[in-house]
């Protein structure tokens, strides 16, 4: 009877004296994923099978059987569907820096003209100082869910994202409450749409 990928990895490895950690290190990927493909709870990329592949000196068809190419296939379009929707949510978050510069602000019925919240002035001051931590504590969050991406965490990725909807909420709370429906219809939109990609996420779309 053939072995599973999962076993057949474990052989292999076991046979060149190697632990998770140093097949990762030669692999170019975490311990964890060596760790879930040697457990049957994932399975590699396309290109870490051909990595694999050529690694321990065996064919793909000796790593694996179809049926399992086409899950591999279909787990890896899925991961980097993933990595999409957080950069598109990460880029969105780091849009709201528009916030600081453009004219969305009531300023008072005193200036009936709307500013820019550097240049609020009719508010009181620990108030401009909570609306101004909001928005660059979700610019940091989606700069930071960038390079994530970037460096291919999918964990960080998704504590990120998962701040960055938290601080949307938050920022959707503050100014509606605040009564500046302009800033709070901005992060209403930037919120409606990233809750659109994660909802897509959810459903494997």
């Amino acid at each position: 009877m053939r072995m599973e990928f999962c076993e057949k990895l474990q052989e292999l490895r076991r046979a060149r004296s190697l632990t998770q950690e140093e097949l990762a290190r030669a692999l170019y990927v975490s311990r964890t994923a060596v760790s879930k493909w040697e457990s049957g709870r994932g399975y590699p990329s396309i290109d870490s099978l051909k990595e694999l592949s050529r690694f321990f000196g065996v064919s793909i068809d000796e790593l694996v059987c179809p049926d399992e190419i086409i899950v591999a296939a279909e787990a890896e379009q899925r991961e980097l569907a993933g990595r999409f929707r957080a950069r598109i949510c990460s880029a969105l978050d780091v849009l709201l820096v528009v916030l600081l510069f453009i004219p969305v602000f009531g300023n008072g019925a005193d200036s009936p003209a709307a500013v820019a919240l550097f240049d609020l002035t009719g508010i009181s001051p620990w108030l401009k100082a909570v609306f101004a931590a909001l928005v660059c504590a979700t610019v940091l969050e989606g700069a930071l869910g960038l390079i994530a991406a970037r460096l291919d965490k999918p964990t960080w990725s998704r504590r990120l994202l998962a701040a960055g909807m938290a601080l949307s909420i938050a920022s959707v709370a503050a100014f509606i409450a605040s009564r500046q429906p302009y800033a709070g219809i901005v992060c209403f939109a930037l919120l409606v749409t990233k809750g659109f990609f994660v909802v897509q996420g959810k459903h494997g779309t």
